[in-house]
C-alpha cells in the first residue's frame, strides 16, 4: 500500500512511496499495465481499491472476527491499537464501478480510485460483528500494534481514497462504510451457519 498525507487521497498524489512489498507490487503492476498500453496500443483501466467485502470472501477484518468468535465468544483478540481508520466497500458496488469505469474511460491509461466516501475504525467493526452475531460482553483485546498502532509492519492506517474522478462518469455507492460492514458480517455469519450444519 501507499502512505500518503492527503487524506482523500486523489489519483494524481505524489510521491508514490510504498510501505511494503505488497504494495510496492501493485505499483509495478501499475507500471507495468501502462508500459503494455502505450507500447503495443491498447487501452487500459487501473481501478485502486478501497477495502472490499461481501459475501464468500474468506479473509479480512470481518472474516477474521466472526472465526475468532465462533471460537471464543468471551474475548477478541485485534491486530493493532483499534483506531485503524479504513474505508469499506460492497462488492457490487465495486462490479458496478469497475463496468462504469471500462465503459466510460476516455485516457489511453485511464487510473480511477473507487470506494466509499467515508471511513470506519477496527473498533467499530468488532462492535458491529459482535452485535450481528448476538454477544455482549465481549472483552476487546488490542495487541497495541506496530509503528503507532498499525496491525503489522507495511499496513496502512489511515485510508480514504477521492472518489469524484469515478462520480463524475455517474457512479456512486449505494452503501456507505457502514452499510458495507453490516450487510457483509451478516452474509458471512449466515455461510458459517449454513457450513456448519452440513
Amino acid at each position: 500500500m501507499i502512505r500518503g498525507t492527503k487524506i482523500p487521497t486523489p489519483e494524481k498524489y505524489a510521491p508514490l512511496k510504498p510501505i511494503s512489498t505488497y504494495g510496492a507490487s501493485k505499483l509495478a503492476c501499475e507500471a507495468l499495465i501502462s508500459a503494455y498500453a502505450y507500447t503495443y496500443d491498447f487501452k487500459a483501466i487501473i481501478i485502486r481499491l478501497a477495502n472490499i467485502v461481501g459475501p464468500r470472501n474468506k479473509h479480512g477484518v470481518i472474516h477474521d472476527f466472526i472465526q475468532k468468535l465462533n471460537k471464543n465468544p468471551k474475548e477478541l483478540k485485534i491486530l493493532g491499537d483499534g483506531t485503524q481508520n479504513k474505508s469499506y466497500l460492497y462488492i457490487s458496488d465495486c462490479i458496478e464501478a469497475m463496468l462504469l469505469g471500462l465503459k466510460k474511460s476516455t485516457e489511453q491509461v485511464e487510473i480511477c480510485n473507487v470506494g466509499s466516501e467515508d471511513q470506519t475504525n477496527v473498533k467499530t467493526i468488532a462492535e458491529v460483528v459482535a452485535e450481528e452475531m448476538g454477544l455482549q460482553d465481549i472483552k476487546f483485546k488490542f495487541t497495541g500494534g506496530v509503528d503507532g498502532g498499525r496491525g503489522w509492519k507495511g499496513y496502512v492506517k489511515n485510508m480514504l481514497l477521492n472518489i469524484s474522478k469515478i462520480k463524475s462518469l455517474g457512479w456512486k455507492p449505494e452503501h456507505n462504510t457502514r452499510q458495507a460492514i453490516r450487510e457483509a458480517t451478516q452474509r458471512a455469519i449466515t455461510e458459517l451457519l449454513k457450513s456448519e450444519n452440513t
